[in-house]
């Protein structure tokens, strides 16, 4: 058993991030464009609190992002580019389904263009507005650095590869998220993402039709079936319920107190403390909001920094959603 579990992840590691595509994160640095863009980091932070107060569910999206775009090959921004001819979009894989507000990354890289032409690349800005979107949501502060460049290729082929199912095995998703670098404590703290934002009844109904699984608390499951009164949930309809429904819109460990009460929302959520390996770190969180965040933070760097585009790799794109054309 031990050799096929190796060979699995072996196998993981060699599909999501074998092959060197950058120069390595040390061509990552703390303020990069200090001397190119000065006002980057500022820009980025403005316009995402500009679309917080307008849009106040960006903030999940934004970090989102970080986590379709990274678990991908590279932080390289391959999940921004549209459908072309010659290109199949990462956001129409199923893996995407439910992101949204991919148009304003399009504001945000306006913004930047008109301060500093084709220097900052959309990668950077996934990075850095997942950063404030941390903030936004009450979460810590995180020092991204940057460098990224932009992948000129969508990774839509190896993408159910690479992002883990909700419904996969707890072991499956430690490996892929061990063939970051990641270990089972970080991995545990990533998904306190879950903390904030909304799941589609098209990922619940598995967990409640045509039983409810036992593992949920009772009246939970009441709520839940409220929500999703239907085993065959309509995909464009708005039939959803909120990750955390105490503290809906801050990042905070009350996912694992939630857990530890048997209300997890999706099966790779409850899971975490059944599992041996994770269950010691689900108690440690819920009764640690403080250890929750600094594991939280240490666990993003580690996802944004994963075999990024760098130096003379890849390019800055104009605009987010298309490679640039040949010169």
């Amino acid at each position: 058993m031990d050799s096929i579990m190796r060979l699995i992840a072996f196998l993981i590691l060699a599909c999501c991030s074998s092959f060197p595509r950058g120069e390595g994160i040390g061509d990552l640095k703390l303020n990069y464009y200090s001397k190119s863009c000065p006002k980057a980091e500022e820009i980025v932070k403005k316009e995402v609190v500009k679309l917080y107060n307008e849009h106040g569910n960006t903030a999940v999206s934004w970090v989102r992002n970080l986590f379709h775009d990274c678990m991908v090959e590279s932080c390289d921004a391959s999940l921004l580019l549209e459908t072309t001819s010659s290109i199949v979009s990462e956001q129409s894989k199923d893996r995407s389904f439910g992101m949204r507000n991919f148009k304003y990354v399009t504001t945000i890289k306006e913004a930047l263009e008109r301060e500093c032409p084709a220097t900052v690349s959309c990668a950077d800005i996934i990075a850095l507005s997942a950063r404030e979107g941390v903030v936004m949501l009450g979460g810590p502060y995180i020092a991204m650095k940057t460098g990224r460049r932009d992948s000129k290729q969508s990774h839509a082929d190896v993408i159910d590869k690479c992002i883990p199912n909700h419904n996969d095995s707890m072991s499956l998703v430690l490996s892929r998220f061990k063939s970051l670098g990641i270990d089972a404590e970080s991995t545990v703290a990533l998904l306190g993402a879950h903390s904030v934002g909304r799941v589609h009844c098209v990922n619940l109904v598995g967990r409640l039709y045509p039983t409810v699984d036992p593992t949920i608390d009772p009246e939970y499951a009441k709520y839940l079936l409220y929500r999703c009164p239907s085993p065959n949930p309509d995909p464009e309809a708005v039939l959803y319920s909120r990750n955390d429904r105490e503290t809906p819109m801050i990042i905070d460990n009350m996912y694992y107190k939630n857990l530890l009460n048997h209300k997890g929302l999706l099966k790779v959520d409850q899971q975490l403390l059944s599992y041996p390996a994770t269950a010691q770190f689900v108690k440690l969180m819920a009764a640690d909001n403080g250890h929750f965040y600094e594991q939280f933070a240490k666990a993003m760097l580690l996802m944004s920094e994963n075999n990024p585009l760098t130096g003379n790799k890849g390019e800055v794109r104009r605009d987010c959603r298309f490679v640039n054309a040949a010169a």
